[in-house]
């Protein structure tokens, strides 16, 4: 009964079966077998060589893009083989910055912990079961008892209550989880970068370089707060603080991370941009050439250097609380420098025939440490005014590409709203938000720096890809 119902599906099968199910086999034998697999390959070969001979049409755009998916299909055999790719990605590039955008805001966190005297709250570094705060009421007493035995408490806070130092509490411990944040969400993919072989070998050294010195920031961030636990910095009795030779090594470690962050991920989008236009690329590398850049150049990496040791100061000044004295501006009290036996005091030699006078006070008396910051903070600003009026004269102005100009321009006002921030900073006596706003404005003049630098050369490295870029596109 249900045959006539399969019939149609049946005869339909049957039509679409193979001709060898219904033909014999001595037929089967006269009938040409069809090509393999290797000569399949072979006639596309073949296809394509001859229509990479015949005369170029209209559609110019077409061997580009062959170009490209040839070059794509080769990076991925290297990668197949274990070879690093020549190239790195953007991905990489876009983690680099978001993660230098991350180190930014632990400097601002951090300037804030220093400010409110939350730093020296947690007294013991445990880089593993320090990432959780305590979480019973015995745990917080145990917390607070520790703190009660620190010079802070005795000296400075012999009245707070358990809700007050839950607060500062909370401000360190933010910062400490932040910085173990920072390097787990970089040493991670580091390693995975490098075991897999997706980054330049060039890279790969980068990658541990910054892991080791993310590493090594925690360990100088506990060596200056160790500093600050004991009260034998100048005489008994004198105000609980850390070093400010270890604050201003934690805080050029940071710099020098987010700068070296920055720059290779900037670095590795120039390329890829470079490379999507190689023609372009070459004649912005040669205009960077121009003689008449020489002096603007060097220039530029000279401020940005200034910048960096402008910066530093500050961390001294910032580390001997010099910013609560003098807080008048341009003037330092009766003139515009305080007395030579003020600056120059005995008062900071260790040494009996004084002969640690000078760098003594150059580095630990308050007074003399303000001055060395307005001073080089003013002519930091001098200097990256009268770099963006060269800019705009003559010959440099006419070689200059567009992009350093513009680096240029936007460094002055970067420069400008950092001045008006010290100075606030100053006469204000050091206000927590202009304070931090104020150290944010330093790390943004650097950046402003650095980008300039960054657009006024371009590795050597990176020029032999473009050429061979061009070489590539020429055959």
């Amino acid at each position: 009964m249900a045959l006539p119902v399969f019939a149609p599906g049946l005869r339909r099968a049957t039509l679409q079966a193979a001709p060898r199910f219904f033909v014999c086999n001595q037929c089967l034998r006269q009938i040409p077998s069809p090509p393999r697999l290797a000569s399949r390959i072979v006639n596309v070969i073949q296809r394509q060589s001859s229509a990479a001979a015949r005369p170029a049409s209209p559609l110019g755009s077409m061997a580009d893009r062959l170009s490209s998916r040839s070059a794509s299909v080769s990076q991925a055999q290297q990668l197949a083989q274990g070879v690093p790719p020549r190239t790195n990605p953007k991905s990489v590039a876009y983690w680099l910055i978001g993660s230098a955008a991350s180190v930014f805001g632990i400097v601002v966190w951090g300037g804030l912990t220093r400010l409110t005297e939350s730093g020296l709250s947690i007294t013991e570094w445990r880089p593993v079961t320090g990432s959780l705060p305590p979480m019973s009421q015995a745990d917080w007493e145990s917390e607070f008892e520790k703190y009660r035995a620190s010079p802070e408490f005795k000296l400075l806070n012999p009245h707070m209550t358990l809700d007050e130092f839950k607060k500062i509490y909370f401000m360190e411990w933010a910062h400490r989880v932040w910085g173990r944040f920072i390097g787990i969400s970089f040493v991670l993919p580091t390693v995975y970068l490098i075991a897999r072989r997706r980054v330049t070998t060039k890279m790969a050294f980068n990658l541990l370089g910054i892991s080791a010195l993310i590493g090594f920031q925690g360990v100088i961030g506990w060596w200056m707060v160790k500093s600050g636990l004991k009260d034998d910095l100048f005489a008994p009795g004198s105000h609980p603080r850390v070093s400010q030779y270890r604050l201003t090594a934690h805080l050029s470690t940071a710099f020098v991370c987010y700068s070296w962050m920055l720059l290779t991920g900037l670095s590795i989008l120039r390329t890829h941009r470079f490379l999507a236009d190689p023609k372009a690329a070459m004649s912005t590398i040669q205009a960077l050439k121009n003689p008449a850049l020489t002096v603007f150049r060097r220039s530029a990496f000279a401020v940005t250097s200034l910048v960096f040791v402008t910066i530093m100061s500050g961390a001294l000044v910032a580390g001997l609380d010099a910013g609560l004295i003098y807080n008048e501006f341009p003037k330092m009290g009766l003139g515009f420098t305080p007395p030579s036996s003020e600056l120059w005091s005995r008062f900071y030699c260790r040494k009996e025939d004084g002969s640690d006078l000078w760098w003594r006070n150059v580095l630990e008396n308050p007074s003399t440490v303000q001055l060395d910051h307005r001073i080089l903070a003013v002519s930091t600003f001098c200097a990256i005014l009268s770099l963006f009026a060269y800019s705009r004269t003559g010959r440099v102005a006419a070689a200059l590409p567009k992009s350093a100009k513009k680096g240029a321009t936007g460094l002055v006002h970067l420069v400008c709203m950092q001045v008006a921030l010290g100075i606030s900073t100053l006469i204000y006596m050091v206000p927590v938000p202009l304070a931090a706003a104020h150290q944010a404005g330093s790390l943004a003049v650097l950046t402003g720096a650095l980008i300039l630098a960054h657009r006024l050369k371009v590795p050597r490295p990176t020029v032999r890809r473009i050429e061979q870029r061009i070489k590539q596109l020429k055959l």
